[in-house]
This record gives structure tokens, C-alpha cells and sequence, in this order.
């Protein structure tokens, strides 16, 4: 068994779909389709957890949450986790960074290692779309 967190090359395909699903509580179809063609052209970046989190405004999720510590459990196995799927904040505009797929990969990965570098995708979406 081990704590280190391995990452997946690329995120998994249904990745996507499920950003798409959260993205639908905040925006329409329109602006999905152009985040999902974004997140897929995007290149991989690498963050810390901790950073993301800070970014995101979002509270580390506790490794006790069945989410994460199914996702904990994974690490331990030796098996590797899917990178995550982004969208950019605006600091002008007070806009927080937005984790549209996992979140509770990045609250994982914090529990082991806050420091371990998280493969992300990120869209942009320019100002006034």
C-alpha cells in the first residue's frame, strides 16, 4: 500500500459529462459546450491542493466523506486518479476559481500530500461570455 498519489495522463472521458452536469447549476447549454471545447484542448497544468482549494474557496472536504476516502482508498491500492477539470476565477471580478470536475480527488489528494502537484485542465472563458 502506498500514500503517494499517482495521476492518470489524461482525465477520464467521463469526466467531462459530469463537469457538465455541475456546470449546468451555473451556466447554459451554450457556454457548457464551450467550456467542455476548452477543457478538452486545454493543456495539462499542474497546482497544489492547496492552492486549487484557496482558489476555489471551497473547504477541504474531510477524508471521512465516502468520496474521498473512496478516492483515498485508491491511492492506497496503488491505482491512479483522474486529473481534474477547471475553470478560471477572475480576481478582478471576484470570481472564484471553479473545480467542475473533482473536487473530491483534489480533497484526497490534500489529505496525503498538499503539496503533491494535481494535472488539471483549465478553460478560460473571456470576459463577457
Amino acid at each position: 500500500m502506498t500514500d503517494a498519489v499517482v495521476w492518470k495522463a489524461q482525465p477520464d472521458e467521463h469526466d467531462y459529462p459530469a463537469a457538465a452536469a455541475y456546470l449546468g447549476l451555473l451556466t447554459d447549454q451554450a457556454t457548457i459546450a464551450r467550456i467542455e471545447a476548452a477543457l478538452r484542448a486545454a493543456p495539462l497544468a499542474y497546482g497544489k491542493a492547496k492552492d486549487i482549494l484557496r482558489a476555489s474557496r471551497l473547504p477541504v472536504l474531510t477524508i471521512d466523506n465516502k468520496h474521498v476516502a473512496a478516492d483515498v482508498a485508491k491511492v492506497k491500492q496503488g491505482k491512479s486518479l483522474s486529473p481534474v477539470l477547471l475553470l478560471r476565477g477572475e480576481l478582478r471580478g471576484d470570481v472564484a476559481l471553479q473545480i467542475a470536475d473533482g473536487y473530491h480527488r483534489v480533497c484526497a489528494s490534500y489529505h496525503l500530500a498538499e503539496n503533491t502537484d494535481i494535472p488539471y485542465r483549465m478553460a478560460v472563458l473571456d470576459p463577457g461570455q
